[in-house]
């Protein structure tokens, strides 16, 4: 498919539909697939003078630069690092938006997980969480229109999940309702994996959080944790546990083990955190209190919350293992 580019100068008004966020699935099979339709969406939004964020892998990036290279309209960003960390994907998106949004014109965006790149099922399940708090993210933003290319080859139940996710799903060039998306639906969360044998647990409460350091540095050191990696970990952890004291209860469960090459921290509490996006937006230059769980997303290579008013809290930081 050629993309054609529209003649130079003002960039057209986009059309009166596209108010708000739209939040579109696109299933494809294989290359020719997903060049198809995303080159088309380009071309829609091109045709309309808007401007496009593409944030793919690597490999789908080179198919759509054979057919139209990084411009003033066109923007490819480099999501090699951010798109295994599901937590900051939101706050990138904001920037994205904010800097190639800058002259004003209305921006589209396509972006694609790395699914088959998933380091962990439990990176698979918040990249799948990610996409439903986009909804919510974005809910009250300026006008722009994302579309999530997807894989369909061999991840039928997967696609199910993602239906879920999705307001619109893109078929036959064409885009149509999602039946599965219910806007008042909670998450449905797949339940965490218990911890791996052994396991150690620390009961900490007020005045213990050098103790909590303690216990993570030796776990830590067992798996050769140290440096700067030992540190941001320090860091995200007491912040959690000062959490826990402050709004938890005033004490938590600590546990650490390691499962498939990742050191993992968990923390329980009694707590409630009743804002799914917390940690998720960036905080701005004025915002007072609320950056502790941004802070935590940014030095963990994994964080997993799971809260209910009856449960209680559990977070999960990971820290990759080298080696």
């Amino acid at each position: 498919m050629t993309v054609s580019r529209p003649p130079s100068g003002p960039a057209t008004p986009a059309e009166p539909s596209l108010t708000g966020y739209r939040h579109e699935l696109y299933p494809y099979s294989g290359p020719g697939e997903f060049a198809e339709g995303t080159l088309g969406f380009i071309q829609e939004a091109l045709d309309g003078g808007e401007a496009v964020v593409v944030a793919v892998p690597e490999d789908k990036a080179s198919l759509l630069r054979a057919q139209i290279a990084d411009d003033a309209a066109v923007r490819y960003v480099d999501t090699t690092v951010t798109a295994h960390h599901p937590g900051r994907l939101i706050g990138a998106w904001q920037e994205w938006i904010k800097e190639h949004a800058s002259d004003g014109r209305p921006v589209r965006g396509i972006g694609e997980s790395p699914w088959d790149e998933a380091r962990s099922r439990a990176e698979a399940q918040e990249l799948r969480y990610h996409e439903w708090l986009l909804n919510k993210a974005f809910a009250d933003s300026a006008a722009w229109w994302l579309l999530c290319p997807y894989d369909v080859a061999g991840k039928t139940a997967a696609l199910d999940e993602m239906t879920r996710c999705h307001p619109e799903i893109r078929t036959g060039g064409r885009t149509v309702p999602s039946a599965d998306y219910d806007p008042q639906a909670p998450y449905a969360f797949v339940a965490l994996t218990d911890p791996c044998d052994p396991y150690d647990e620390f009961v900490y409460t007020s005045g213990d959080l050098p103790a909590v350091r303690e216990k993570i540095e030796r776990c830590a050191e067992r798996h050769g944790v140290d440096g700067r990696r030992l540190r941001e970990l320090h860091l995200a952890a007491t912040e959690v546990a000062a959490n826990s004291i402050r709004h938890g209860g005033g004490h938590g469960v600590l546990r650490t083990w390691s499962e498939n090459r990742r050191l993992i921290c968990e923390f329980r509490d009694a707590g409630y955190i009743d804002d799914p996006l917390a940690g998720r937006l960036k905080p701005n230059g004025t915002q007072i209190g609320g950056r502790g769980l941004w802070l935590v997303h940014q030095l963990c290579d994994l964080v997993e919350i799971r809260s209910t008013a009856d449960t209680g809290t559990t977070i999960r930081l990971h820290t990759e293992l080298s080696g």
